[in-house]
């Protein structure tokens, strides 16, 4: 009975592209929240432990699958959770103050996706370069992301926002919430999947102990013969 053949392979998480994506929503979120929300405010530590949750149970959930794919399956979901807890926290965020979210076939979000941002940083600069294109802001408001004024902390109240692509003017809370929207939605498109493919796994080829039966079985027919 070995323990190549008893536990599989397993780990291997920063390889995953789920945990990659969710990593960088979690970075994202810490620093969205540093400096759009107020660190005295309870949303700020919900969000940013919804963001790690969701890296840390990708991680465990792979660990784990060696022994127990009940386990992979269970904190994979939980992660996902997490993340869908966090995406509508950023939602909030948008509605609270009258800023516009973004459709689903906005090409801002196509061109971050393209973009194939690996860190925060990348982030910033995609972020600072749609401020700076027609209907971003100008002049004493224009700054990088991360460095605003107080005109982009405090936008005023619209009684009635629209979420259509529009000539209003984006500020920069508009744009770091909606890309850290559109992260999520790739992070947990992702986790949907990988879900969907443990599933089957775990119906088709069972778990740790149906394995370790078939191993003991295979071992007493090979000694009887």
């Amino acid at each position: 009975m070995s323990k190549e053949t008893l536990i599989p392979k397993h780990g291997g998480y920063r390889n995953l592209k789920s945990f990659q994506v969710a990593q960088l929503v979690f970075d994202l979120t810490v620093r969205f929240c540093e400096r759009y929300v107020s660190k005295f405010s309870r949303t700020t530590d919900q969000m940013v432990q919804a963001a790690r949750s969701g890296v840390q149970n990708i991680a465990e959930g792979s660990q784990a699958s060696g022994t127990s794919k009940k386990t992979e399956l269970k904190l994979t979901n939980v992660a996902r959770a997490s993340l869908e807890e966090l995406r509508l926290d950023y939602e909030d965020f948008l509605r609270q103050r009258g800023l516009p979210q973004w459709e689903r076939e906005d090409p801002r979000r196509d061109a971050l996706i393209a973009r194939r941002c690996r860190t925060v940083d990348e982030v910033a600069a995609w972020v600072a370069e749609v401020h700076e294109k027609p209907g971003g802001l100008s002049g004493q408001n224009r700054g990088r992301y991360g460095q605003t004024t107080s005109s982009t902390q405090s936008t005023p109240l619209s009684t009635t926002p629209t979420k259509s692509l529009s000539s209003t003017k984006s500020t920069y809370p508009e744009i770091a919430a909606n890309a850290a929207l559109t992260l999520l939605a790739v992070a947990c498109s992702l986790l949907d999947r990988q879900l969907a493919a443990q599933a089957k796994a775990f119906e088709t080829e069972g778990g740790f102990t149906e394995r370790l039966y078939q191993i003991r079985s295979n071992n007493r027919r090979s000694q009887r013969t």
